[in-house]
């Protein structure tokens, strides 16, 4: 049986919102061009030991360059990592605690629907 933690309330908002920027960020990674930047196409020779290219990317608009910065910039894992819960663990046990904690929210999701 796992171990249950009685996680404060602002580390598991912490975490679901590290969740949602982290969601919030690979949709808006989806959409943007491969490059930040303008660059033009390019591809490895063609007797390259691993061929790749790339089209040309006409860089983030500022307003998707604005919203990515806004989200790269809350310091969520930090706030979580650092958070004083965890000084009350053996350092042997941080590691199921965190992993608990990462797990929360798919725990919370089943005990809803049972």
């Amino acid at each position: 049986m796992a171990a249950s933690y009685d996680f404060p309330q602002d580390l598991t908002d912490a975490q679901d919102e590290l969740r949602q920027v982290r969601a919030d960020l690979q949709t808006l990674y989806r959409r943007v061009p491969w490059s930040a930047e303008p660059l033009e196409a390019w591809g490895t020779h063609e007797n390259a030991w691993r061929p790749s290219s790339r089209p040309a990317s006409l860089g983030w608009d500022p307003q998707d360059a604005a919203e990515i910065a806004r989200l790269r910039a809350r310091e969520l894992a930090q706030a979580i990592v650092t958070h004083a819960y965890w000084s009350e663990f053996a350092p042997a046990d941080v590691l199921a605690a965190r992993d608990a904690l990462k797990r929360h929210h798919e725990q919370q999701m089943a005990d809803a629907s049972s």
